[in-house]
């Protein structure tokens, strides 16, 4: 099997798995609870908690655990906003964004909010100029996404913090889901304010995640109920599913800049190879690119057509972002980017991870070219 959908979730590392297990049986305790069951399940959601500070170089009272990157992006974004909607009602947002931080800001609008949705070039990457010129004095808050989930393309979250430093005021969320392991991020040095991770997305379990909320930033909860989480996120904690997720994002920041350089090689092979294609149009820039993923068309082959084929290879790759992939449009992201809907709608997007090899990279580019070489020849 050759497992090229790594943005939409990954393989669980068999240590992750092994810790899940070994917390969910045997230190199964509320953490709330008094008991010594308690107690120990609270001292490992402690430690889960110092781990995961530790690894991103912030506070331990700045780490809140979630269900994931829509529950820490609609925390982050709804929060910030309802918080401080009476020191102003001015948001801002790129034209790219994930369906969870789009619709946030979509339901904003309909409490009154106004959005401002900056647009971006054709490699998918805003400019700071276009932020400067959006703010606002009533503007409270400014969401950018790190990576771009469908594309690739890396964001100048350096450049806006350090703009932003000339306005205390306006709070700065980033959402790093596609980011961990894959492009670096200093949280404190680039002023961000909040920031999102989701745990499956780099090896760790679904429904687990974590919101970085810097020291002082107030936010509105979401779920009331029993104060958990600084009382920004009620509900019994994940205890479990906190522990795998530190393992995971030790693990995952281990592999580091080696890592990296692998998936980059991986990722050129795939590159060169696809150009090689009859009508294949790459989408994923070359330059502010992440090194984990590829998007491209093949004009005049549907997408789920192509998927299909490879699939009876064993050989896994999707289309678009994973919470859209079934719902036949175009994708948003391409479109704002200026490329052709023919094209936009026909999107196949490759996403590695370190496991993956220069092989795999080898024999699925033959493969495509034998699946779109057959379809054309079905086509005429």
């Amino acid at each position: 099997m050759i497992y090229f959908d790594n943005s939409a979730t990954t393989k669980p590392y068999k240590e992750v798995l092994d810790s899940f297990l070994t917390v969910s049986s045997e230190y199964f305790g509320n953490p709330s609870s008094l008991n010594a069951l308690g107690g120990q399940a609270e001292k490992l959601l402690t430690k889960s908690r110092e781990q995961v500070a530790n690894l991103l170089s912030v506070k331990q009272t700045e780490i809140l655990f979630t269900s994931g990157g829509t529950e820490s992006n609609n925390l982050a974004i709804k929060g910030a906003a309802y918080i401080h909607k009476n020191k102003g009602r001015h948001l801002i947002t790129t034209s790219i964004e994930h369906a969870s931080v789009r619709q946030s800001f979509e339901q904003l609008e309909q409490d009154g909010f106004e959005v401002t949705y900056l647009p971006v070039d054709s490699t998918g990457r805003i400019q700071i100029e276009d932020l400067e010129k959006a703010i606002r004095k009533d503007t409270i808050l400014i969401s950018v996404m790190q990576v771009n989930n469908e594309v690739g393309t890396i964001q100048p979250i350096k450049e806006i913090g350090e703009y932003l430093k000339s306005h205390p005021n306006i709070l700065f969320h980033v959402d790093a889901v596609q980011a961990v392991g894959k492009v670096q991020l200093s949280l404190h040095e680039n002023r961000v304010d909040l920031c999102s991770f989701s745990a499956h997305k780099f090896h760790a379990l679904k429904g687990t995640g974590v919101l970085y909320v810097r020291e002082g930033v107030r936010l509105s909860p979401l779920l009331a109920g029993g104060g958990q989480e600084r009382k920004l996120r009620s509900g019994t904690e994940n205890v479990a599913g906190a522990v795998a997720l530190s393992k995971a994002l030790r693990m995952v920041l281990a592999e580091g800049k080696n890592g990296m350089e692998r998936m980059k090689k991986i990722r050129e092979i795939l590159r060169n190879g696809l150009s090689e294609l009859e009508e294949v149009q790459i989408h994923t820039p070359i330059e502010n690119a992440a090194p984990h993923i590829l998007n491209f068309s093949i004009k005049g082959i549907k997408p789920e057509v192509l998927i299909h084929a490879l699939e009876e290879k064993e050989i896994y790759v999707s289309t678009t972002s994973a919470c859209s992939s079934k719902k036949k449009s175009s994708s948003a992201t391409l479109l704002a980017m200026g490329v052709p809907d023919e094209l936009a709608e026909s999107a196949i997007r490759i996403s590695l991870s370190f496991n993956n090899t220069e092989n795999e990279a080898i024999d699925a580019l033959s493969a495509m070219k034998e699946a779109s070489d057959h379809l054309r020849k079905v086509m005429k």
